[in-house]
């Protein structure tokens, strides 16, 4: 059972070296690439990456250069695109955010908010998009 961020620190504090912290909670920590994982993704969702980069409005070679793993690190914009175009869940989205090491969403931020919505009410990225220019936001491009 994967524990929380917060159970894993406490743990973490209670080890008197790494390595045993590691040896016993290895399988908790994040151990994979952008790239891989999308591959994962798109394998279990059964999508083809041409139609994740359609969905996503993402420009075809650098969409290309994220999933080969020429570019390491794409805009946190670029990687909710991304899930947009996988048609992710707000779990998926944010555990895609981890792994790309890029700040989740968070509720609090009016952007972030309306993206958290329409990811919720499974809008498309025109849609949310939309939404963002409606109330006077930065879009997702």
């Amino acid at each position: 059972m994967k524990k929380s961020t917060g159970e894993l620190l406490e743990i973490m504090k209670s080890k008197r070296s790494y390595d045993e912290f590691l040896a016993e909670k290895s399988g908790e920590l994040i151990d994979t690439t952008l790239s891989k994982y999308l591959e994962e993704l798109a394998e279990k969702k059964r999508l083809k990456k041409s139609e994740i980069i359609n969905k996503g409005n993402l420009d075809k070679n650098y969409a290309y250069q994220i999933f080969n793993g020429t570019k390491t690190n794409p805009s946190r914009n670029k990687v909710i695109m991304l899930a947009f175009g996988m048609e992710l869940n707000l779990k998926e989205t944010s555990e895609l955010l981890r792994i790309a090491n890029k700040s989740d969403l968070y509720v609090r931020d009016a952007r972030d908010s309306v993206i958290i919505f329409g990811i919720n009410k499974k809008m498309t990225l025109i849609q949310v998009n939309e939404l963002l220019l409606d109330h006077g936001l930065e879009i997702l491009e």
